[in-house]
């Protein structure tokens, strides 16, 4: 089945919901900011079902607890539902950052998903008509500032395997490449994310080409995300090698921004949060798959029920690919005993948009 035959599908499956509830998340992370999220449970028909808002703004989700969901009750079809957030503002006050409605907008129609699936006893894989295979994972960190591989030399030592996303910046220079080189291997950093793509958020990453040329060279094999393609770092990717190790991450909200990127990507960051509905999300799957663009999953530092839902989408469409969604321990700032090893295997299958 293709995917939008089988969205449509999905797009026609009963919904009841009777109410909605919220439950703000927190936690401590690997990258030294609290974390909040805020979970959505939508119940109906004796059943449940449950989705993450990932907005990173905390003040966003305290205003939200405090002023609550529109009214969300009623008998609708999937797609009736979908189309209803479309017109309503789930924002008490305007966020800072536009995307954080597609955040909100994800948390709410995952969990709707979920619930409409759970209500007609299927399962997402079943509805795609595709197998849940184990899911291969990279862990994503910094290094710090100053930069250190004690993080990595941690990891390891506890998972022998475990693979890096990192996060490059003007503080690298060469002695730290050859520490990470020594630590774990150059060939066991399978994306490096320059950052470059962000505007106003905390992670923005100025165009560094003395710090992309050093990253290019020392991890020859590495995929580079979100450079920032600037008068002084653009020559770097004029070569179709080089080209071909890019990924694309915050830029992407849909297929429209993929057909605007300067060159047709051979990878990409899918988080399926940024693009805000369930349809949006498929039909950018479908999108790459007809044209062989890599995928992989995307984190957001999820503490819920949305990492289940990352990890679920990764076996379902792009298990095979250095996926950043490991298991949520490994985001803990302490790093503990009993982290599972790649690739994750799915669980015993449940009804709804479970994994």
């Amino acid at each position: 089945m293709d995917l939008q035959t089988a969205f449509d599908h999905l797009a026609d499956l009963s919904l009841s919901i009777d109410d909605a509830t919220t439950e703000r998340l927190s936690s401590e992370t690997s990258s030294e900011f609290t974390r909040v999220t805020t979970e959505f449970t939508l119940t109906g028909a004796g059943e449940s079902g449950v989705g993450e808002d990932v907005t990173y703004e905390a003040d966003d989700h305290h205003a939200l607890a405090e002023h609550g969901l529109p009214d969300l009750t009623g008998e609708f079809t999937f797609g009736e539902f979908s189309q209803r957030l479309v017109d309503l503002d789930l924002f008490p006050t305007a966020p800072d950052r536009e995307v954080f409605r597609n955040y909100r907008r994800w948390g709410l129609e995952s969990a709707a998903l979920d619930l409409a699936l759970r209500q007609a006893e299927t399962t997402l894989a079943s509805e795609l008509d595709r197998s849940r295979d184990p899911v291969r994972f990279v862990t994503s960190t910094r290094l710090g500032e100053p930069p250190t591989t004690d993080r990595l030399e941690q990891l390891r030592e506890r998972v022998p395997e475990i693979e890096f996303k990192l996060d490059p910046t003007t503080t690298w220079d060469r002695e730290l490449v050859t520490r990470v080189g020594e630590t774990v291997g150059t060939d066991a950093v399978q994306i490096l994310d320059l950052k470059g793509q962000y505007a106003g958020t905390a992670v923005d990453a100025p165009a560094d080409p003395t710090l992309y040329e050093l990253v290019l060279e020392s991890f020859p094999d590495a995929v580079i995300e979100d450079p920032a393609l600037t008068d002084e770092t653009e020559s770097l990717f004029d070569e179709a090698a080089v080209r071909e190790r890019v990924s694309w991450d915050a830029p992407i909200h849909g297929v429209s921004d993929i057909e605007a990127l300067p060159w047709e990507p051979e990878w990409l960051n899918v988080k399926p949060s940024r693009f805000g509905s369930v349809e949006s999300l498929l039909e950018t799957i479908a999108y790459c798959e007809e044209r062989d663009i890599s995928m992989y999953g995307g984190g957001q530092f999820e503490l819920g029920v949305g990492r289940g839902h990352i990890q679920l989408l990764a076996s379902l469409c792009y298990p095979a690919t250095p996926n950043d969604v490991a298991p949520g321990a490994y985001n803990d700032p302490t790093v503990g005993d009993g982290l599972p090893p790649s690739p994750l295997e799915p669980p015993v299958a449940s009804t709804g948009f479970r994994w």
